[in-house]
Formats: structure tokens, C-alpha cells, sequence
């Protein structure tokens, strides 16, 4: 009882740390760092922190082979430098809660990317749902209101959104292999170094030429807010957390990180909630919800075999 406790006060908190970023970074970009440099200082955080603790934690650890190592350098690619690319770029140019709907599409991507890589059985019901959420999504794509701001390059913002919420699904699927391989920090420590050399060639002019001297006190607290809970807590208590977490606990807190940011957005006067974005919100959980069920002859993994998430992030 007391670990279950523990388990869901660790989900709860990396829901509630993911969804105040979407409304905190629009506080930090683009006025005082551009998406790109805030990606850069994020990753290269990160990246030296999980190199420091795995050496500490998992000293003799190595990812071996060539079929490990190419698959871990496109975790890095496409897990950590992509996905959180294309997410403050979409964030800096769409709204919180329009970013927040989007990025529940991440469940759909991974029946269909393990669909894909792994010939896993996709039936009629989960159809039904990746078209759901795919309407859900082009409806929040296609929006550039958000109740009396408007968002002139919205509907680039939802796309890349909407790829990196892609590109995280994908993520998912390809690093499970590594995980149950290998300890966590090990595979941590590869693919944010590797993610590291994708952004800093973006990143390091906005890093270099912010005006430092200028940041508000508030602002330098929401940076390192980005760089130690945004990535480094959120990491360490999801990959503590989830190995005892089941499939169905993982979904609720997903299509919880979305209310949270709804609450915390209208809070902050940072965004508004309009009917038109609640019928979204339904059509996209509808889709989610039907893709998420097993079919009937699958039997489901056990706890030990959730996947270590980082819910995109971003």
C-alpha cells in the first residue's frame, strides 16, 4: 500500500511538472531565448548529469554491438535532439493548451509504429480510434484561436507539435529493447549525449547571444525549472516509478498532464478553454482510449514491462 502510494505521488508530480511547462516556457521564449537555445542548455543539463550518475550508479555498464549502439544513436536522434526541437518550436508558436491536446497523440503513434516495426495486431477498434484522434488533431492543428489571442503561425506550431509528438511514439517503441537490456542511466546517458550533438549545431547562438544580464529573476528560476524538473526529475521519477506501474495507470496520467495544463494555463491568463477545444479534447481521448485497449486474445504485460517514459516533452 505504502509503495503504491509512492508510485502514484511520483506520477502525479511528473504530470503536474510537464504540464506547468507549457505555460511557463512561454514566460522564456522568444523574448528571452529563442526555443532552439533553451533545447540546447536543456539537453547539455541533462546530458551531463546522466553521464555523472551513471558512472556513479552503473560503472561497468556499456552498450555493446552494432545493432545496439545504431539503435541507441537513433533514440538520441529522434527521442531527445528531435522530439524536444520540434516541441519548443511548435510550443513557441502555438498555444499551451493547443500543444497539450496534441501531444496525447503519442499513444496513437506507438500502435502504429509497433504496428510497423514489430508486427504487433492492430484491429478494427484501434482503426477506429487512430481515425478519432487523428480528426481530434486536425481540427486542433487547423485552429489558430485561442479565446481572444490568436496565434498567427499556429498551424506550423500544431504541426511540429503534432511531430514530435511522432517522433516521441516512435522514440518509445524503438528504445524499449535498450531499457530492459541494459540500467536506465547507461541508455540515459547515451542518448542525451547523443541528443546533445543534434541541438547544440540549433542551439548555440541563442545559448551565446541571450542578453543573460537582463533575465528577471523569475525568468533564470523557469530555466532551471526546464533543465532540473522538466528533464532530470521528471526522468528519475518516471523510471523509478513506472517499474512498478501498470499500462492502464501509465494512460490515466497521460490524459491527465493535458487537464493539469488546461488548469494551469486559464490559471496563469496564459491561454483560454473554449467549447470548441472540449470537443477536441473528446475526440482525441475517444481515439487514445479505443487504440490503448487490447485486443481480447492479448494478454497484458506485466508491470515489470512498462516502458520508461518521458511524456514530450518536451
Amino acid at each position: 500500500m505504502k509503495n503504491s502510494l509512492r508510485v502514484h505521488a511520483a506520477l502525479f508530480v511528473v504530470a503536474v511538472i510537464y504540464a506547468a511547462n507549457y505555460s511557463l516556457s512561454k514566460d522564456v521564449m522568444p523574448h528571452y531565448m529563442g526555443p532552439f537555445g533553451i533545447v540546447t542548455l536543456r539537453i547539455l543539463g541533462a546530458a551531463l548529469f546522466f553521464a555523472l550518475v551513471s558512472r556513479l550508479i552503473a560503472p561497468h555498464d556499456r552498450i555493446q554491438g552494432r545493432a545496439d549502439t545504431v539503435r541507441s544513436i537513433l533514440c538520441g536522434i529522434i527521442g531527445i535532439g528531435g522530439n524536444q526541437l520540434l516541441f519548443f518550436s511548435g510550443l513557441n508558436f502555438t498555444s499551451p493548451i493547443n500543444a497539450s491536446l496534441l501531444q496525447t497523440i503519442a499513444p496513437i503513434v506507438v500502435v502504429v509504429a509497433s504496428a510497423i516495426l514489430l508486427s504487433e495486431k492492430i484491429t478494427l477498434l484501434r482503426v477506429l480510434g487512430i481515425v478519432l484522434g487523428g480528426i481530434g488533431a486536425a481540427t486542433v492543428i487547423l485552429s489558430r484561436e485561442a479565446g481572444t489571442v490568436v496565434y498567427p503561425n499556429a498551424t506550423l506550431g500544431n504541426l511540429f507539435i503534432l511531430l514530435n509528438a511522432t517522433a516521441f511514439g516512435v522514440y518509445l517503441v524503438i528504445v524499449t529493447p535498450l531499457m530492459r537490456k541494459y540500467h536506465p542511466f547507461t541508455v540515459l546517458a547515451r542518448i542525451f549525449l547523443v541528443g546533445a550533438f543534434v541541438a547544440v549545431p540549433f542551439g548555440w547562438r541563442g545559448v551565446l547571444s541571450a542578453d543573460y544580464g537582463s533575465f528577471p529573476l523569475y525568468i533564470w528560476a523557469e530555466i532551471v525549472y526546464m533543465i532540473v524538473c522538466l528533464t532530470i526529475l521528471a526522468y528519475l521519477l518516471n523510471n523509478w516509478a513506472l517499474k512498478y506501474a501498470s499500462p492502464a495507470l501509465l494512460g490515466v496520467y497521460i490524459y491527465l498532464q493535458p487537464i493539469l495544463a488546461v488548469l494551469i494555463a486559464v490559471a496563469l491568463g496564459k491561454d483560454h478553454f473554449t467549447p470548441a477545444r472540449a470537443l477536441q479534447a473528446a475526440l482525441i481521448f475517444g481515439g487514445v482510449f479505443l487504440v490503448s485497449r487490447k485486443p481480447k486474445n492479448t494478454a497484458a504485460p506485466a508491470p515489470d514491462d512498462a516502458i520508461p517514459l518521458e511524456p514530450v516533452q518536451d
